[in-house]
């Protein structure tokens, strides 16, 4: 699974229209299933985006999580995050899974979303819907996870 964060001043989500999801200050969070993908991983994954320090504390800096700065989610399944553009310009979608696959673990990673940080603390979009979704990015700061965790290529230190 991979999850697209973006720390947001505020975030909504219409369809045909209509608004039916918005937050203030939070993450918006573009959540894409992998085939294969399991139940362990979209917990892991909600785990992980709940507990990022990416929110800003008193002195400027980078350091609390969501909770601990008051802020809300709004999640947004997006399955074009597995993308592949490695050949040609039209990419594929063959390691995206599909919606009978994707939707209960997306469900998954909302439900412990809501347990971490409460029911009120998370929105969201619906599932295969056509949506618009407003993002106004702040930092901007915007991190890609992915899980299993153990899969992320490592970086050398230098």
């Amino acid at each position: 699974m991979r999850a697209l964060l973006q720390r947001v001043s505020e975030g909504a989500v219409s369809i045909a229209g209509e608004e039916t999801a918005r937050i203030g200050k939070g993450y918006v969070i573009l959540v894409g299933v992998r085939k294969g993908d399991t139940r362990e991983d979209a917990l892991s994954l909600a785990e992980k985006c709940a507990g990022l320090r990416v929110m800003e504390d008193d002195g400027g800096k980078m350091n609390l999580s969501l909770a601990q700065a008051g802020g809300s989610a709004l999640v947004v399944s997006q399955f074009t995050l597995y993308a592949d553009t490695r050949k040609g310009n039209r990419p594929g979608f063959g390691e995206a899974a599909p919606p009978e696959e994707a939707a209960p673990l997306y469900g998954v990673f909302l439900g412990r979303m809501k347990e971490i940080l409460g029911e009120g603390k998370v929105v969201s979009g619906e599932f295969r819907a056509m949506m618009s979704v407003r993002i106004v990015n702040d930092g901007p700061v915007t991190v890609l996870i992915e899980c299993p965790i153990h899969n992320q290529p490592r970086s050398e230190s230098t």
